[in-house]
C-alpha cells in the first residue's frame, strides 16, 4: 500500500518532483497528501498544484512567536493525516510541537554526509574543510539540527575546480534518486522508524540504499 505523504518545502521543490517521478515510475510506494510550505512564492507550490495535490502555506511571520508558527504547521500538516513527514528542501528548523505530533516520522535530505557538516552550508564547508569526497544523508529529524540518525546516504566526489555551488547541483541530483528510494524503503518494511532505527537488508541485492551506481 502506498505510503502516504506530507512534503514540506521551502524554495523550487526539486526534490518534491523526483519523488512524484519515483511514484509515476512505480518505484516509489507513496502518495503525496500534502505539500506545505513556509513561503508563498515556493515555485514547488505550484508544481503540487498542477498535479492535483493539496497545498497549504503557514508562515512563521504570521504567527506571534516560533512556537506559535510550530504549532500551526504540525496542525496543518496532522489535517493530511500523513504516515511519513518528508523535508524536502525546508529551510526552517521544527520545533518541539511539531516533532512531538509525528515522533519518529520525519525525514530530511542533506547535503553533506552527516554527521559531518550539518546546516544550511554542508557543501561550502566540505570544500572548505579540503574533503575530497561529499555527498548527500537522509536521516530522521530530532530536535537538534542535522543531528538524527541516518537512515541512507550516497557519495558524491569534490572535483578539483568545485565551488559550493557546482557541488551542491552535483549532490542534488544524487539526493533526487536517494530520497524516492528510502521513502519507497520504508513504505516496504525494509527501513523501520521508531524509537531504534532498523534498516534490513533490502529484498534485491542489487539495490542498495548506501551506493548509486
Amino acid at each position: 500500500m502506498a505510503l502516504k505523504l506530507a512534503v514540506l518545502i521551502s524554495g523550487r521543490g526539486s526534490n518534491l518532483a523526483a519523488i512524484l517521478r519515483g511514484i509515476d515510475a512505480g518505484s516509489c510506494a507513496a502518495h503525496v497528501a500534502l505539500v506545505l510550505s513556509d513561503r508563498p512564492g515556493a515555485p514547488g507550490l505550484e508544481l503540487a498544484r498542477e498535479r492535483g495535490i493539496a497545498t497549504a502555506v503557514v508562515r512563521l511571520q504570521d504567527h506571534p512567536d516560533r512556537a506559535a508558527w510550530d504549532r500551526a504547521l504540525a496542525e496543518r500538516a496532522a489535517e493530511a493525516e500523513p504516515e511519513l513527514i518528508v523535508l524536502a528542501g525546508f529551510m526552517r528548523l521544527l520545533g518541539p510541537a511539531f516533532l512531538e505530533r509525528f515522533p519518529q516520522r520525519v525525514i530530511n535530505v542533506h547535503p553533506a554526509l552527516l554527521p559531518l557538516f550539518p546546516g544550511k552550508a554542508g557543501p561550502a564547508d566540505a570544500i572548505a574543510a579540503g574533503m575530497r569526497v561529499s555527498g548527500c544523508s537522509v536521516h530522521v529529524v530530532d530536535s537538534g539540527v542535522d543531528t538524527g540518525p541516518v537512515i541512507a546516504q550516497a557519495a558524491v566526489p569534490i572535483l578539483p575546480d568545485d565551488d559550493a555551488e557546482r557541488l551542491h547541483a552535483r549532490i542534488q541530483r544524487v539526493e533526487h534518486v536517494l530520497l524516492p528510494r528510502v521513502i519507497d524503503a520504508i513504505a516496504r518494511g525494509a527501513v523501520t522508524l521508531g524509537p531504534e532505527l532498523c534498516v534490513h537488508a533490502p529484498p534485491d541485492p542489487a539495490s542498495t540504499l548506501y551506493s548509486l551506481e
